[in-house]
């Protein structure tokens, strides 16, 4: 009978780390309200798609957005683990982004990753080591700040003077956005008979290593499966950046 105990034993571990993994993380505390948003007119000369969109989501009048702090939870894919976790998003609009995950089991952290854009330079910390000063992932990073704009925080869009909207068709607009004297173009699909947003395609470096760029759409690489979901729970406009207390570790701006 002794050759039975360390399966017994294993599949026991197997079943309590399973139960771990259904433990959702308790939310971030809440940052303090920043005064009432000032707003402003919805502009005139948008693609018909994109001004029905934001007519949608704000109505007829803007919010001045200059900081977000955006808080939730979900689940992130590491290989065939779906780990729970917690997530804060700090956005600014001079160009600047950090976020901040916990993976967790029995809501407990196990995994703490800690992202910085600044300047347009990327800095990836990780329990296993540091990412920075790669140009292609720098590149990359600039695709997915103004693509969470466009999904959470579009409105900034409209602040922001060098992004613009270019039209292509009812469903359809480009979002051109400043890279390095440059300009690049985000896809932007909206939904026909909602007017929701429904895709943000743009093309990025996988890899640093890479020499060709790759599709990504939603924030999912062409071919590949989904590998997180976020639920943003709370959202924050226009408070000071330094009030986000349970992000860590070093950052010039925040």
């Amino acid at each position: 009978m002794n050759r039975f105990v360390v399966p017994g034993v294993a599949a026991s571990l197997v079943g309590v780390a399973a139960a771990g993994l259904r433990v959702a993380p308790p939310p971030f505390s809440t940052v303090m309200s920043a005064t009432p948003l000032e707003t402003f007119p919805l502009p005139a000369g948008l693609p018909a798609p994109v001004e029905r969109f934001y007519h949608i989501t704000y109505g007829d009048h803007i919010p001045v957005i200059r900081t977000a702090i955006l808080s939730g939870r979900g689940r992130l894919s590491l290989g065939p683990v779906a780990f729970p976790m917690r997530f804060r998003f700090i956005h600014e609009a001079a160009r600047a982004f950090r976020s901040y995950f916990e993976l967790t089991v029995f809501g407990q952290p196990v995994m703490k990753v800690n992202e910085h854009f600044v300047g347009g330079q990327f800095r990836q910390e990780l329990p296993f080591g540091v990412e920075e000063g790669e140009p292609k992932i720098d590149h990359s990073a600039a695709i997915r700040m103004w693509s969470e704009w466009v999904t959470w925080l579009p409105a900034m869009l409209l602040t922001d003077g060098e992004a613009r909207w270019e039209p292509v068709d009812d469903t359809m607009a480009l979002l051109v956005v400043p890279y390095q004297g440059q300009q690049e173009r985000l896809v932007v699909r909206f939904d026909p008979t909602t007017g929701k947003l429904q895709y943000v395609e743009g093309m990025k470096y996988k890899q640093a290593r890479d020499t060709a760029k790759t599709l990504w759409v939603n924030a999912v690489w062409f071919g590949d499966r989904p590998w997180a979901t976020f639920t943003v729970e709370d959202i924050v406009y226009n408070a000071a950046v330094s009030t986000s207390r349970e992000v860590r570790g070093p950052s010039p701006t925040f």
